[in-house]
């Protein structure tokens, strides 16, 4: 069976301060179709490079990447991308942010309006159509986001630390809200993050990178049931795994901190 994403041999290298600096060097992973993957690793391990080159915003120095078995030559609305930041639109309501894309592909509006109401449903938005990004919390603006990608119906939902900037309870808001549009869509979810709850909460696998250059240490397959109530992650099971992934992710950071740059700097 053909693999939703697969990295192969994939190595991304920068030029910086007239030195070559290699961000990723030789990955290769692979996620099924309608897998929730996590990316874990620590900060400046490549996570978001990887991403951003699955997502068409940069080339492989090396290495191939496909999607549905076709190579990724550059962005595509069957790979939506949901950021750390929502970046909306200001000067638009919610209803104008969530529908800008399919209005912007001339989609007929009643394609995809009952699809909108759905979404903004399924979001806890319904109410909130008038209002502007300004009136509106980070965790609804978060919710915006997801809805505007997902009404494109991609096939891969690429997410960069999307809770990243989100207050506790926000975030622990919002994940559960993305468990539960996950568990009704199934899209095939590759999401980076720092956090090793909200990983093995999220997801079906979790891959650790090392520190630059970054490469896949370990996957673990997170082996606890769905649904997945939040309060798994009090679970014997989750805890063990915690322990195994924090593990991996501690000794890399450790290595991280400790690497002498050239010119005789730490990282």
């Amino acid at each position: 069976m053909v693999s939703a994403v697969e990295l192969s041999a994939v190595s991304k290298e920068f030029v910086a301060r007239d030195r070559r600096v290699l961000a990723i060097e030789r990955i290769d992973l692979s996620v099924a179709r309608n897998e929730f993957a996590a990316i874990l690793g620590p900060s400046g391990c490549g996570k978001s490079t990887l991403l951003n080159m699955v997502a068409g915003f940069q080339r492989p120095t090396t290495g191939r990447i496909l999607v549905d078995g076709a190579p990724v030559e550059g962005p595509d609305p069957r790979r939506g991308v949901v950021f750390q930041e929502a970046a909306l639109f200001p000067w638009y309501t919610v209803l104008d942010n969530v529908t800008f894309g399919p209005k912007t592909r001339r989609m007929p509006a009643g394609q995809y309006r009952p699809k909108v109401a759905m979404l903004l449903e399924l979001v806890g938005l319904r109410g909130f159509e008038r209002y502007y990004p300004a009136e509106l919390s980070g965790g609804m603006k978060q919710r915006v986001g997801i809805a505007r990608v997902l009404v494109m119906e991609p096939e891969v939902l690429l997410m960069d630390e999307p809770f990243g900037s989100l207050d506790a309870q926000t975030r622990s808001v919002m994940q559960e809200l993305l468990l539960s549009v996950w568990e009704r869509q199934h899209q095939t979810v590759l999401f980076i993050t720092h956090d090793i709850e909200e990983a093995l909460l999220l997801a079906d696998s979790v891959s650790v990178m090392t520190a630059r250059p970054g490469r896949i240490k370990a996957r673990i397959v997170v082996d606890l049931p769905r649904p997945r109530p939040f309060e798994v992650t009090t679970s014997p099971r989750f805890n063990e795994l915690k322990r195994q992934v924090l593990a991996l992710v501690r000794e890399e950071s450790l290595r991280a901190a400790t690497r002498v740059e050239p010119g005789g700097s730490l990282e």
